[in-house]
């Protein structure tokens, strides 16, 4: 698994973001039952920065805390079988399988924490968590769908050991 972080805001992510991203996306290609290495982009920005981008590709006129761009057209969640047929979804140099890019605001990492009373740490893994899944294909716009994503965030927290705690 391999997270290629770009940090673009001016606020500092007090916590090992990157060794946080790596450590809750590998589990979650883990759980999903992967059978690829796999590559993700991680840009930290800010509300200003992703409001920018919510906007642009998706008209909504507001920051997010966070945005998902899966590059694989799952036609299913985490059905793989797609992966076999083309390999323009695999980077030619590492082998590595390209999910797509995750974007997280910082600011809304540190208000979100606040917001549920949770640390800084679980709020950023939460964050990848739900990404990843969207990168993986699953959505949340039914609420069984949303049930689903749910049970599977936390399934990849608990599995990392990141939970709902101030000591986190």
């Amino acid at each position: 698994m391999t997270v290629i972080t770009e940090y673009e805001a001016a606020r500092l992510l007090d916590i090992d973001y990157e060794k946080i991203a790596l450590l809750v996306a590998d589990k979650a290609l883990d759980l999903e039952n992967c059978p690829y290495e796999a590559q993700v982009s991680l840009i930290i920005t800010d509300d200003e920065g992703i409001h920018e981008v919510n906007r642009e590709f998706r008209q909504i006129d507001r920051p997010t805390d966070v945005l998902s761009f899966p590059a694989v057209p799952f036609t299913a969640p985490a059905s793989y079988g797609i992966l076999e047929e083309d390999e323009s979804y695999f980077d030619m140099d590492t082998g590595e399988l390209l999910l797509g890019d995750i974007m997280i605001s910082v600011d809304r990492v540190y208000a979100q924490a606040e917001e549920y009373g949770h640390s800084i740490k679980r709020e950023f893994a939460f964050l990848v968590a739900h990404s990843m899944l969207h990168l993986l294909g699953y959505d949340h716009m039914t609420p069984e769908e949303a049930s689903v994503m749910e049970q599977h965030q936390e399934e990849i927290l608990e599995a990392v050991g990141i939970r709902r705690t101030q000591e986190n």
